[in-house]
């Protein structure tokens, strides 16, 4: 399961965004993180983030939704495939509960009014459990497919 936290010490936090001002907030919640060391890295396009993957390791993605939908959808897509960041969970910063911003690959959701430490620690923690469920129904599904085949076509 590669990426995933290490040390429950450290949590190493790529933050994507491209709006300052909510930067600046969401780095002050990762602060009020007591519990871990925090590191953080920041990003603001698909470029930028492959060239943080240079030097850094993250084991959670928190992603703007200032980003754009589009923006969003390219980015996640890029995130599954790329091999350092593939079985990393990803979390979207919100704006609001009225914009659907999750798809497949995202494993929550924060909104920025309510970003506190406990609250992204909460959001990293869940998301890890759930992409750590996923894996282990797609490594199930992959040992059991062939049975589950013969089963279908045994009822034919």
């Amino acid at each position: 399961m590669g990426n995933v936290v290490k040390s429950e010490t450290q949590l190493n936090v790529l933050l994507v965004g491209n709006n300052p001002i909510d930067l600046s907030r969401t780095e002050a919640g990762l602060g009020q993180i007591r519990s871990h060391r925090v590191v953080t890295e920041t990003a603001f396009d698909l470029t930028s983030i492959l060239e943080r993957l240079s030097r850094f390791r993250p084991n959670f993605i928190l992603l703007d939704d200032n980003l754009g939908s589009t923006g969003l959808r390219l980015i996640v897509q890029a995130l599954q495939t790329h091999r350092k960041t593939k079985d990393i969970p990803v979390t979207v910063l919100k704006n609001s509960n009225y914009i659907d911003t999750i798809n497949a690959g995202v494993m929550d959701y924060v909104l920025k009014q309510s970003v506190t430490g406990d609250v992204l620690y909460t959001a990293f923690m869940n998301s890890l459990k759930f992409r750590r469920t996923q894996q282990y129904l797609q490594q199930a599904y992959k040992k059991r497919k062939g049975q589950f085949s013969r089963m279908v076509k045994f009822q034919d």
